[in-house]
């Protein structure tokens, strides 16, 4: 004899939405957001939406969803998907990489220095080198 009610459990399962299908709120700004970068990147490109579906093995209707942002871009995508947009994966999900702070002090200028150096004749560049040559050993010692 089963233990479960026969008319209890199909209404319980028709009723509740699978949980890949429940999105959020906030998930579903993201991935509208998300589906809006990958077609803006991919149009700036000149590709079509079955070219990328191509590249990336996935349906060209697949690929209409994630533009749509209806669909949720799987995580293992992103890299390929990244890579055949020409962007960082950072700038595809909308985060740009954060830069780190520069160094304080004279490095800026020591490089910009540098530069200059580089464009000037082989002798000049060898008599300042000399000099520089001279004041570390001096401040080595």
């Amino acid at each position: 004899m089963s233990t479960r009610h026969p008319r209890i459990t199909p209404m319980l399962t028709s009723t509740l939405p699978s949980p890949d299908l429940v999105m959020a709120v906030t998930d579903k700004a993201f991935y509208k957001a998300l589906g809006r970068r990958i077609a803006d990147r991919r149009k700036a490109l000149e590709i079509t939406q079955v070219e990328l579906a191509e590249r990336l093995g996935v349906a060209q209707q697949t690929m209409a969803h994630y533009e749509g942002g209806t669909v949720r871009v799987a995580i293992a995508l992103l890299p390929p998907l990244a890579k055949a947009l020409d962007m960082s994966i950072e700038g595809l999900i909308g985060e740009e990489p954060k830069k780190l702070p520069g160094k304080r002090g004279p490095a800026p200028r020591i490089q910009r220095q540098l530069e200059q150096l580089s464009q000037l004749p082989k002798a000049k560049q060898q008599a300042v080198m000399q000099v520089l040559d001279s004041v570390l050993a001096q401040a080595a010692r």
